[in-house]
């Protein structure tokens, strides 16, 4: 799935981690993603934020997709942070699953979170081959 992703691949994500229902992925902010408050554009960190929900839902197999998902922004990233994405399953039943992630930037007194989603997935297909 990841190796077709044209979209998360074109701003520079990279996974770096998928596997049993978690996945880590990262992306370094540039210009194109900067809007005219000069911080990040809070679509981009939610696409960050989708990518890794995606790696981490799909790490079981089967075809997995967004049924739905939210995010709280918590604090402002800015051009050349450098933007990780941790995702953890916190449950699946049936063909659904609910999953959480952080989105956080490193500083000089540590990791800061930038954003928290909560993705809804569920399970359309077999693996594809």
């Amino acid at each position: 799935m990841l190796e077709s992703d044209v979209a998360s691949a074109s701003l520079g994500i990279d996974v770096t981690a998928a596997h049993d229902g978690a996945a880590v992925a990262r992306m370094k902010v540039t210009e194109q993603m900067v809007n005219g408050h000069d911080i990040t554009h809070g679509g981009y960190v939610f696409l960050l934020a989708d990518t890794t929900f995606a790696a981490a839902c799909n790490s079981h197999g089967p075809v997995t997709v967004a049924a739905g998902a939210e995010i709280s922004f918590v604090t402002s990233a800015h051009l050349g942070d450098e933007l990780v994405a941790t995702a953890q399953e916190r449950t699946r039943y049936g063909r659904n699953g609910i999953y959480d992630v952080t989105v956080h930037r490193s500083t000089p007194t540590g990791p800061e979170v930038v954003a928290e989603f909560r993705g809804r997935s569920r399970t359309i297909g077999q693996i594809k081959r």
